[in-house]
């Protein structure tokens, strides 16, 4: 998507109005706006980036709560989107697998599909957490990415459009509204190479996990200046808000769905995969300029807006509230995440691995170790990274930590994120952590009892 296209989307967002020029009364419940974009780990100098200033979300950050521990269920977008919405971890209820249906495929395409389209079935009493809000009053409206691994029931939203806005509610009623900016999706490294750049790809710091070419740092750079621009994009909509005087009584979240969109990290669910910023700005910016160390996961935020609306949170949902009136009284203790297929080619190729992070060691589950950590996307391979990456590969010029994605994988894995932050060196055969290892594994399997998985069956049997 062009700049050019999600400029067009926000002024036709923000040019609709209904009662934006009247001063709004008080409401019992507050608003509630979520501001989403995808594939970014913490890049804003307020989380302690240094390549780049973002002052739209830093300002937001100081009128707000930085919470710095916060974590996805996923390293790509529809598993992440599909906890999300539901409050339940996806494999529980057979969603884990990155895509499963298509949009109108063709005869030949599905003829060479090794799973037909399907569409996941949540059980019937779990609903889209904004039901819950709209039964309330909430007047409810997705701008405009839904990717939810089920076809979103007219029953979730009143508006899911490029059109959607708070501005079309009833006169006063609460908003609860989604923004999601796809500037930095990981197809924008590629799509917006004709823009340009706003980082010096030469000053750029490569991590050891890459190897330091032109096409890393070009693609790295695009990645960091397109962040810039949903920054920009990020004013605009607090603007909007406060020119329709009602940046007080509302409640912001900013997060992203998951981590970077760049190779080794997108769909990967080690700590930079799911690592993601999260910024929450209260009713009459309380607690402004603070920062939550807590642990906080993507599967706690729905539990939390409908705390903070006021409203009980279902007890089927896996997540707890971490602010609001049923704010959890036990922080959490650990982050789960899992992967599975990523529409990988062959597209029977199907991983399958889990995680448990609790702050510092993360243990790292996989069913599959026959498979290598790399999974062959071509999707991926627009980015001229990625293809060089594959040639450096081939040549032999890789060294033995760039080398290590290519190679299959341990049953387990054992990582002291603290002191070694690039997760390279696996603990888990060390003796002087067998103890951690116990610990954690006993940790996985318990929640791996409590919630389920539906993933121990074939995808074609779910």
């Amino acid at each position: 998507m062009s700049f050019k296209v999600i400029f067009i989307s926000l002024i036709a967002f923000t040019g609709l109005s209904v009662s934006a020029q009247t001063k709004q009364t008080h409401l019992s419940r507050p608003n509630i706006l979520w501001i989403t974009c995808e594939d970014m780990s913490p890049h804003l100098s307020s989380f302690g980036e240094t390549e780049i200033r973002t002052p739209n979300l830093d300002k937001l950050a100081s009128d707000g709560i930085r919470f710095t521990n916060a974590y996805t269920v996923a390293g790509v977008c529809a598993p992440s989107r599909l906890g999300i919405i539901t409050g339940l971890y996806p494999q529980s209820i057979g969603g884990d697998n990155h895509r499963n249906y298509y949009n109108n495929p063709t005869p030949y395409e599905l003829s060479t599909m090794p799973v037909p389209p399907y569409s996941i079935v949540p059980p019937p009493f779990v609903k889209g957490f904004p039901e819950y809000l709209r039964k309330e009053g909430y007047y409810c409206t997705n701008n405009f990415k839904e990717d939810y691994q089920f076809k979103a029931l007219p029953t979730i939203w009143d508006e899911s459009s490029r059109l959607a806005s708070w501005n079309n509610r009833p006169h006063n009623s609460p908003f609860f509204s989604i923004i999601n900016l796809m500037i930095t999706h990981e197809s924008q490294i590629w799509a917006r190479g004709k823009y340009p750049m706003l980082v010096d790809p030469g000053a750029i710091k490569v991590p050891p996990y890459y190897p330091d070419t032109k096409e890393t740092r070009i693609d790295m750079a695009r990645n960091l200046t397109n962040i810039i621009v949903m920054d920009s994009l990020v004013g605009n909509i607090i603007k909007k808000l406060k020119d329709d005087n009602l940046y007080d009584n509302t409640i912001i979240f900013f997060y992203s769905d998951h981590g970077d969109g760049l190779p080794y990290v997108k769909r990967e669910i080690l700590v930079r995969g799911i690592h993601v910023p999260l910024i929450v700005k209260l009713q009459n910016n309380q607690n402004k300029g603070s920062i939550n160390e807590t642990m906080v996961s993507s599967i706690d935020f729905s539990a939390t807006v409908l705390s903070l609306a006021n409203i009980p949170v279902p007890a089927y949902m896996h997540g707890q509230a971490f602010l609001g009136k049923e704010k959890s009284p036990t922080p959490r203790k650990y982050i789960f995440a899992a992967r599975d297929r990523m529409e990988a080619e062959p597209r029977d190729s199907v991983d399958r691995v889990r995680t448990v992070y609790d702050g510092r060691f993360q243990y790292v589950k996989n069913y599959k170790p026959n498979l290598p950590y790399y999974q062959n996307l071509p999707y991926r391979l627009n980015q001229q990274m990625m293809r060089k990456i594959l040639l450096m590969k081939e040549a032999g010029e890789l060294n033995y930590i760039q080398n290590r994605w290519f190679e299959t994988k341990p049953e387990e894995e054992l990582y002291d994120v603290k002191n070694d932050p690039y997760e390279f060196k696996n603990l888990a055969t060390d003796p002087k952590y067998q103890f951690i290892l116990q610990k954690l594994r006993k940790v996985y399997n318990d929640w791996y009892l409590s919630v389920g998985d539906l993933h121990v069956l074939p995808e074609k049997e779910l």
